[in-house]
């Protein structure tokens, strides 16, 4: 596979800007922010001067789109005199499959290839791909695809920068000396693993009766209150369900943020918070997370994030983890797109 972490992109941008048609059933609706790092990546190519057009599937037109969607998608692709189409997600690859588009990317995610029903639905979609693009290494050695390149999601660092924590702390209610515990994603995800985080939590209020929940997603919050969340939290502490990630957006702006981060040990976790202090990541207890494993595994998370909330000390991510930076992450991408049109 073709390894882009911490890769320098190219050096001179592109001879001419595309035009790009990204097709996707992840993107932000109705006040969600699900799918808001496929907007964010297509906002950062518009950036470097390239025209990315998008197109939607499922999502509020329902599932039975992923499989009507193909007629609208091999219309518009025709229609739009587009140098690439760049599939978002594995589902919705079979839309995409038969517009005869000579140079298609895929993007894969996590679970459209750590699933099984979905990587079978991303396997009858990705025959005529010319190029795709993993967000980790882990997730491309799943997949068996020894050809994939390794490219991270990246992050706005103009936006996701620390703030004034005391102040902010305030202006949410939060005493100055709570020990905040941010889980941050939707409880009503069973993916997200709630149950664990709150085991979790019990056992530091057993051990502190100052520790406290802050819930990252609240609906219809806006960006800025997302992004004062980090601020105010003391450790991002997550527990998503083995298998059930790729790269997780929300480790980088943690990292972006300087917040400390426990994690159990999912997608590309440890490459990204390798060398951040103070950061952990738990290894899963192989076999079932159930009886003493469970226990085991609750009583190593609370401890490690025993340790961070005790030191009180922001994390150094924001330095470690620059070569995120969404724009250098759109260069990458740019590449793969002139590799496919050049090959």
């Amino acid at each position: 596979m073709t390894e882009a972490l911490g890769a320098r992109p190219s050096a001179l941008p592109p001879a001419r800007p595309l035009r790009i048609l990204a097709v996707t059933n992840l993107w932000p609706e109705n006040g969600s922010y699900r799918g808001i790092f496929v907007q964010r990546q297509v906002s950062a190519l518009r950036a470097l001067g390239h025209h990315v057009d998008v197109e939607v599937i499922a999502q509020s037109r329902g599932k039975q789109d992923y499989f009507t969607a193909a007629p609208r998608v091999r219309q518009r692709a025709r229609q739009g005199n587009y140098d690439i189409v760049h599939v978002h997600y594995g589902m919705a690859a079979p839309a995409a499959r038969l517009t005869g588009h000579p140079a298609t990317v895929l993007s894969l995610y996590g679970s459209d290839i750590n699933v099984p029903r979905q990587r079978l639905m991303t396997k009858l979609g990705w025959g005529t791909s010319r190029a795709r693009i993993y967000v980790s290494r882990r997730l491309a050695e799943t997949a068996g695809d020894p050809d994939g390149h390794v490219i991270p999601n990246g992050v706005n660092f103009e936006f996701f920068q620390p703030g004034d924590r005391l102040t902010i702390r305030r202006e949410l209610g939060i005493t100055p000396t709570a020990k905040v515990v941010l889980f941050a994603a939707d409880p009503a995800r069973p993916v997200k693993r709630y149950d664990l985080f709150r085991d979790v939590l019990t056992e530091l209020r057993r051990r502190d009766d100052s520790a406290q929940e802050l819930i990252l997603h609240a609906e219809g919050q806006s960006q800025a209150d997302l992004v004062r969340k980090f601020d105010a939290a003391d450790v991002l502490l997550f527990t998503s369900q083995r298998g059930c990630e790729g790269s997780p957006t929300v480790i980088k702006e943690a990292a972006a943020m300087g917040l400390p981060v426990v994690s159990v040990d999912v997608g590309d976790v440890a490459e990204i918070l390798d060398g951040v202090r103070p950061s952990a990541v738990v290894r899963y207890p192989a076999g079932p997370i159930e009886g003493v494993a469970h226990t085991r595994l609750v009583t190593e998370l609370a401890d490690r994030a025993e340790e961070i909330l005790t030191a009180g000390r922001r994390a150094d991510g924001r330095e470690r983890v620059s070569w995120l930076d969404e724009r250098l992450v759109a260069q990458r991408i740019t590449d793969v797109y002139h590799t496919v049109l050049t090959s």
